[in-house]
């Protein structure tokens, strides 16, 4: 029978798939690890990615530390692994007792293709949802694409930014319904880059039962946008002409997105979101103008007199109260990063999934003291208090 170590040593090359470690024994250390080869400045390594709450931990080792690194993970962590190779894969299975059970299978039919080198650089070309050279109707209808499916110039930017956004999107398909028509709202939608990307991931790619109102200000925007909906065959993807903190259009919806609602437009979003419930939250907020005009606080005086920094770090405590302000409604949230800083300096994403069960107000007197501290009042706390 194989070792764990013999089997590292076969596995670990370029030919590498993955790794993935399960069934964590300690989850506040982490729930899953997965392994991947890189190449870095000419290096073959291997790249570990360690999940640990709402974090993301990545650690390149090389192959000897990753032999020594897998094998101490399922000896004092793990109970399962998962590995794929170029031409075989295997199933560890560690009992309560420790003790190891490790299945082999060589994969048969036609020799697998071998990896070059390069293909492991960070900077190969990344796979994408949407593809360049398979045109997508809307994509083509809003001049992100040529008929052909080439991207537009000037427009790549405008093309990774709505591939990202739908990668947002698959990390939390399995917490919207399967066995109705999903109810989406898209506050602030603008153009509708990304409200007519959703309808085509979830509808058209996923299959899914859903129906999507888009919002916004601007008329001649909403027409358009209405105009290409009904050109695409989008039925159940329509644009209503409204504001935000007045719109009462829907007593239940299973996601809220508001991507770039300037300052309190944001707020509102969030309030209507948490009352009604909504499965899945996705925030871009822009202008945080309301916490800059508020902080005052003589400790960080000697920062805050500095206008660019004091606009920044106001941004910044905007939106970290308003993640803790889900947090006590019942939502897990996180904040990432949307795209590249090159491309927009407002380039952070709330995301709050609603758990389970009754919500958690652990913290809340931590965001009154923080509050406290630096002598702000945010939109959103007065209106979820209402």
């Amino acid at each position: 029978m194989i070792t764990l170590n013999e089997l590292l040593s076969q596995i670990l090359n370029k030919d590498l798939v993955q790794i993935i470690l399960s069934n964590s024994q300690d989850k506040e250390f982490a729930a899953k690890v997965k392994v991947r080869p890189v190449l870095i400045k000419g290096e073959l390594l291997f790249q570990e990615t360690l999940y640990r709450g709402t974090q993301v931990f990545h650690e390149n080792y090389d192959g000897t530390d990753m032999v020594a690194r897998v094998e101490t993970l399922l000896t004092e962590t793990f109970r399962q692994g998962e590995f794929q190779g170029g031409n075989m894969n295997a199933t560890v299975l560690v009992s309560k007792k420790g003790k190891m059970t490790i299945k082999t299978k060589q994969l048969q039919g036609s020799v697998p293709k071998q990896r070059e080198l390069s293909d492991l650089s960070h900077n190969r070309e990344k796979q994408y949802i949407l593809q360049e050279g398979v045109p997508v109707d809307f994509l083509v209808g809003l001049g992100v694409q040529t008929p052909e499916g080439k991207i537009t110039k000037n427009r790549y930017d405008k093309f990774r930014q709505i591939n990202r956004y739908l990668e947002f999107i698959e990390d939390v398909l399995d917490k919207l319904p399967t066995d109705r028509t999903i109810r989406i709202i898209d506050f602030g939608c603008g153009k509708s880059y990304l409200t007519f990307a959703m309808y085509y991931y979830l509808h058209v790619l996923q299959k899914r039962d859903i129906c999507v109102t888009g919002l916004d200000l601007k008329k001649d925007v909403i027409v358009h946008c209405n105009e290409l909906a009904q050109k695409c065959g989008y039925d159940k993807l329509t644009f209503e002409v409204g504001d935000i903190s007045t719109y009462e259009g829907s007593d239940a919806v299973d996601m809220v997105v508001s991507l770039h609602a300037c300052d309190t437009a944001t707020d509102y979003a969030l309030d209507k979101a948490v009352k009604w419930g909504a499965s899945v939250i996705m925030a871009v907020p822009c202008c945080q103008h309301e916490v800059n005009k508020q902080i005052a606080c003589s400790q960080l005086q000697p920062l805050l007199k500095y206008g660019l920094i004091k606009e920044r770090m106001a941004a910044l405590i905007t939106d970290a109260v308003r993640a803790n302000l889900l947090e006590e409604q019942g939502y897990d949230t996180q904040i990432l990063e949307f795209i590249d800083m090159e491309h927009t300096p407002k380039n952070l994403l709330i995301r709050a999934v609603k758990r389970n069960g009754a919500a958690k107000m652990t913290n809340r007197n931590r965001v009154e003291d923080t509050l406290e501290f630096l002598q702000i009042a945010p939109t959103l706390k007065r209106l979820l208090k209402e």
